[in-house]
């Protein structure tokens, strides 16, 4: 404690409000993610089987997602939270806290993970699709027994990269008072020039990426076969 405390001044009188910060992370992370997760693997699923050649193909249904996705990728996050601000506030009530940054965290992050999920299920060939499909099964029995099954593990490791990109998204979001390590960081960090806040708060952000990072690598190495 006193060598946190010689390297760590102002960081450790303000524990209490950095701790709350850890956990306001995490609930965005867990909430966006969670939508975010369900989302993206509808959205990178209807583009693989309504593209063209696909089990259930409607070109002007994959042209529609396929635009919109680009679109909302093409805008710089920063500016997508001002974008949503009036969204966000007839949705949850609040443009600020952690409340105000879901809605912005889910369209920021969904276009990144439906393209991560469309790209795992790229793996799977023509060929096995196609010997299912001489087998019988129905293209529901395909996306199901088929694309999501045999793409376990390409799609943990999508999700590990876009759980670690929502990370770095929710610490941008604090630029704007979302909450958060990056709102802590930039409060203290930043505005009031405590560096050992803006130090102790980036080993935190390392420790969680290194965390996720290695859970992912774990589970997604116990389903590849």
């Amino acid at each position: 404690m006193e060598l946190l405390n010689l390297l760590f001044p102002n960081l450790m009188q303000k524990l209490p409000e950095f701790y709350q910060a850890i956990i306001d992370t995490f609930v965005m992370v867990g909430i966006s993610g969670g939508i975010s997760f369900v989302l993206g693997i509808i959205l990178g699923v209807t583009l693989i089987v309504t593209q063209p050649g696909g089990i259930l193909e409607r070109r002007e249904v994959y042209q529609f997602i396929d635009k919109a996705i680009n679109t909302f990728r093409s805008i710089p996050f920063i500016i997508l939270l001002t974008l949503l601000l009036p969204v966000t506030r007839i949705v949850v009530g609040t443009g600020i806290g952690v409340k105000g940054a879901i809605i912005p965290l889910v369209f920021g992050i969904v276009p990144f993970f439906s393209r991560q999920v469309e790209s795992a299920l790229t793996e799977i060939g023509t060929g096995v699709i196609e010997a299912a499909q001489a087998m019988g099964l129905s293209p529901w029995e395909v996306i199901f027994k088929v694309y999501l099954r045999e793409s376990i593990a390409p799609l943990v490791r999508a999700t590990t990269l876009t759980t670690i990109s929502l990370i770095g998204l929710t610490a941008m979001a604090g630029a704007v008072g979302a909450g958060g390590l990056g709102d802590f960081a930039i409060r203290y960090g930043h505005n009031r020039f405590q560096e050992d806040v803006t130090v102790g708060t980036v080993i935190v952000l390392v420790a969680i990426v290194c965390l996720i990072q290695f859970l992912g690598n774990r589970l997604a190495a116990k389903n590849t076969h």
